[in-house]
């Protein structure tokens, strides 16, 4: 999803929210420079921030899952809860 001149993996327009699944090139060379600066850029703008590396996302999808359902119930301000899976 474009934002400004950056693009984030997946986003959610009205909370402000991106997630962002990080593979092996996050850690090194230009990409790992180059993502504080885009997210500073970006939170900046009022985005909000969930970074998953992608081997948790295929690994411990469930704890993926709920760490996302507990960060939109806090930015909806109910709370966290234990989604319905």
């Amino acid at each position: 999803m474009p934002i400004d001149a950056y693009v984030v993996d997946f986003y959610c327009h009205e909370l402000r929210l991106a997630v962002e699944i990080d593979g092996t090139s996050h850690k090194d060379g230009t990409v790992a420079v180059k993502d504080p600066i885009r997210q500073e850029r970006l939170e900046s703008l009022g985005v909000q921030f969930l970074r998953y590396a992608d081997a948790d996302v295929r690994y411990n999808t469930l704890r993926v899952v709920v760490s996302i359902h507990a960060a939109v119930q806090a930015l909806l301000g109910a709370g966290p809860t234990s989604p319905s899976l």
